[in-house]
């Protein structure tokens, strides 16, 4: 009887240790009106939890930018999953064309999935990283009632009223070596949100020697998803319990096994556009150069996709100057004309941490 127990007790301990979580992750393409393709992940427990389950809003930064949903799984909650990181949220993760993130899209698209999904509507979150940042600060500033939580990395602000990041726990880190987007610019979020009234329910860390790319190791932490999913719409209460810092980032990759997790990739409703890739598909606001080799086989589709052809000569002329209006920053113009806060100094002469005036010139090619 003994050894049978012995037996028993060995295979579910082998059971457990080979146990896979298993995740699908839908394409949806052409399916919200006024809004951005998306994908969603679900974990394999939803249909137990389903009204019980939380929602994590992924925004991504501005190198994952196109019409190829297959991007937006190279770095973030997606790419974090695929490498062995348990994520006990349905994940929604839009793809931006190419501007600016519009709040108004983002709720259309998180209005299409609450009306087609049952969820915890009082756990809903947001974490963006670098145009993403930008993105989760604009967002949650204009529909800061939707959310019970936001995380932005390396980001900034666009909208000018920010009051509404006040109501809500919020986390805003940014890498004090970060050429690309300056940490300035997370400064003037905070320092505007301080004129807004009391900031308790703010946190602000200033990542020592990280720059950008660095900064993406946030994502593949299990802290980021325990501390977002700590907080509820009914209570807002700021955890000040879980940190994550450099020693916690330096270990990032380390307790997470691809081969942990299953995926299964689907294509839900819509069609399909034909993929494209920009020049900077090889690159990653997140820096993550690990080939994505899930059990669903990303090799297979990358096979499949259509390279964007080159670029013809137009005959128009495009604006080589930029002149300096209210609001305007270095990071703002380069967005705008699609080139680089690094390039737009070596144009112009100027340095990152530059002050510009109304009324200034500034080279833009």
């Amino acid at each position: 009887m003994n050894k049978i127990l012995t037996l028993l007790g060995t295979m579910i301990l082998s059971m457990s240790v080979f146990a896979q979580t298993e995740y699908t992750f839908t394409s949806y393409y052409n399916v919200v009106n006024n809004g951005y393709n998306f994908w969603i992940s679900t974990p394999d427990d939803y249909a137990e939890k389903k009204s019980e389950m939380p929602v994590i809003l992924f925004l991504h930064g501005h190198s994952l930018c196109g019409t190829d949903l297959n991007r937006v799984r190279k770095y973030g909650c997606l790419d974090a999953i695929s490498m062995g990181r348990d994520i006990d949220a349905l994940i929604i993760a839009p793809q931006n064309p190419g501007s600016p993130w519009n709040p108004d899209k983002l709720m259309n698209v998180l209005q299409w999935v609450q009306d087609r999904f049952e969820m915890d509507t009082d756990r809903i979150y947001v974490i963006g990283m670098s145009q993403g940042g930008y993105g989760t600060f604009d967002l949650v500033s204009k529909y800061p009632d939707k959310f019970a939580a936001a995380m932005a990395l390396c980001g900034g602000k666009s909208r000018g009223d920010v009051c509404g990041l006040n109501t809500l726990p919020f986390w805003i880190m940014h890498g004090t070596a970060d050429k690309a987007v300056p940490l300035s610019q997370s400064q003037v979020v905070v320092d505007a949100m301080k004129k807004c009234g009391s900031t308790k329910l703010l946190r602000f860390d200033k990542i020592p020697g990280y720059n950008h790319s660095q900064l993406a190791k946030v994502f593949y932490v299990p802290e980021t998803y325990q501390w977002l999913l700590s907080h509820n719409r009914k209570e807002r209460k700021l955890n000040k319990d879980i940190d994550i810092t450099v020693t916690t980032l330096g270990k990032a990759y380390q307790d997470i096994d691809r081969s942990a997790n299953k995926i299964t990739v689907k294509s839900g409703h819509g069609s399909a556009p034909a993929p494209s890739i920009s020049q900077d598909a090889n690159k990653s606001d997140g820096g993550n150069k690990s080939a994505v080799t899930t059990n669903d086989s990303l090799a297979k589709v990358a096979n499949e996709v259509v390279q964007e052809k080159p670029k013809t000569t137009r005959t128009d002329k495009k604006p080589t100057v930029h002149v300096v209006k209210k609001g305007d920053t270095l990071y703002a113009i380069a967005k705008k004309y699609h080139t680089t806060v690094e390039k737009l100094c070596r144009l112009n002469h100027i340095k990152e941490t530059s002050i510009l005036s109304l009324g200034q010139k500034i080279k833009v090619r």
